[in-house]
């Protein structure tokens, strides 16, 4: 145990929560416990040694060690875990991880003293928790932390790999749109980098649609009113509940970074222009080579907008942070810092664009301040997100041909100067109203957190 600093005394039930150990998952699962600690829930949250959340910032938690085990340990050299990256981590906690698991949770069960256990929530990803709580009859919930679109492609994979777009191998036809979900070109799924045979990313992506779907809920970090025909379809297919929450208007996820944030830049920023600034983040796991980084620059020093750029040490390959970029090349227009408490930024009246990699939390969270985007996905949901954002929702612009710095000057400009750019602009508001709306009593969103609230006492 890492803490138990503050007595739950007063507490009627227990909720355990068990979060991936990457940035963009952690941060979502921490505001959700948060909401729920707010509405007199205790809270326990299960987490590895492996990117632990700074436990000092949740004093009013109890945080649990459970799974420690590493994807380069000889024990395990059979296991398919070569080029998965990241993802290494996840597959083998899903192949090794189930009797740790259940060993954790009957101690919680037992425990004397404390309020009872209402269930569990875990990240959609720990597939393997499903057989862990159905054994010892515990409610499982699940966290989705992409968008409801991309668990519907993701659904479809087993489809979408026997029509062949997985595997599609004629460039001649990266443009065409998939006649199963319209709004999306081949190349978008080929972006995914999924497989269904022989590919243990893919199955373990097929795992993880099927134990949500049997799960005892679902809670996706969205709002109705963004993907309702999404919502439907959901619904229809899947018989347990669904409770849309848009977390980053509860809860900052500034104190679950595992990274320090740099605020000295604030002073700068309050200086600029409304709507001036270009705020540049491709979050906390992707990377680019050099020649692909100095296009970047290159890129935002031609748009002539100032711009705030967050370059995390490693995300240039061979590279401890930004050694490649010319003397001189920031002057007065911009600033570069390792990390920023990015909901903020968004936030901040100076800011008029998001360039982002389009993953789901800063997507979401540009939609929740009505900031438009420029989008670069890399891989996974993220090319997803990016043909909503561009194609469906219509608040951004998609860089589809790579880092070219004269496409990356136009996207910057046809998003904040250019008239095409005013279109995008106000789309962005509207969407942010329509949440604000939401969030009101009586709003889908103050309906959810409700009903989420009472399914789990009824446990």
């Amino acid at each position: 145990m890492d803490n138990q600093t503050e007595t739950t005394v007063g507490r009627h039930r227990k909720v355990i929560l068990f979060p991936l150990p990457y940035q963009g998952h952690i941060n979502p699962m921490l505001q959700l416990a948060n909401l729920l600690y707010s509405k007199g829930f205790s809270i326990t949250i299960f987490h590895t040694n492996f990117n632990k959340p700074k436990t000092t910032n949740y004093p009013h938690f109890t945080f649990k060690f459970i799974l420690d085990n590493d994807p380069d340990d000889q024990r395990y050299s059979k296991l398919p875990l070569q080029g998965m990256g990241a993802f290494a981590r996840v597959f083998l906690f899903n192949q090794i991880g189930g009797d740790q698991l259940r060993h954790q949770l009957e101690l919680e069960l037992l425990a004397k003293d404390e309020p009872p256990v209402s269930c569990l929530i875990t990240d959609s990803l720990w597939h393997f928790a499903q057989s862990a709580a159905d054994s010892l009859s515990l409610p499982r919930l699940v966290l989705r932390t992409s968008s409801l679109f991309c668990f519907l492609v993701y659904a479809s994979l087993p489809l979408l790999d026997d029509l062949g777009y997985l595997s599609l191998s004629d460039n001649n036809r990266l443009e065409e749109h998939v006649i199963e979900f319209p709004v999306l070109k081949v190349k978008d799924i080929k972006k995914m980098a999924f497989k269904r045979d022989n590919d243990a990313i893919g199955e373990a992506i097929c795992n993880m649609v099927k134990q949500t779907k049997a799960s005892s809920g679902i809670i996706w970090n969205s709002f109705k009113e963004l993907e309702e025909p999404e919502l439907e379809t959901v619904l229809r297919d899947i018989p347990a509940p669904s409770f849309l929450i848009p977390f980053p208007k509860h809860f900052t996820a500034s104190s679950s970074s595992l990274l320090d944030q740099d605020r000295t830049f604030f002073p700068w920023l309050d200086q600029q222009p409304p709507n001036s600034v270009v705020y540049v983040s491709f979050g906390s796991v992707a990377q680019v080579n050099e020649k692909e980084f100095l296009e970047i620059a290159h890129g935002l020093e031609d748009s002539k907008r100032s711009f705030l750029w967050v370059v995390r040490p490693g995300f240039v390959e061979g590279s401890a942070w930004v050694e490649p970029l010319p003397d001189g090349f920031l002057g007065e227009k911009g600033r570069i810092v390792e990390w920023a408490p990015q909901q903020e930024v968004l936030a901040h009246e100076a800011v008029g664009a998001f360039w982002t990699h389009s993953g789901w939390n800063s997507t979401f969270e540009s939609v929740c301040e009505g900031v438009p985007m420029i989008c670069s996905p890399f891989w996974g949901d993220q090319p997803l997100d990016a043909r909503y954002m561009s194609d469906v929702w219509k608040v951004a612009v998609y860089l589809e041909n790579g880092w070219k710095r004269e496409e990356i000057s136009s996207a910057i400009r046809r998003v904040m100067v250019d008239e095409e750019g005013e279109d995008i602009r106000e789309r962005a508001r509207v969407l942010k109203q329509k949440l604000q709306v939401s969030l009101k009593k009586g709003g889908s969103s103050y309906e959810s957190v409700d009903a989420l609230v009472a399914y789990i006492s009824s446990f």
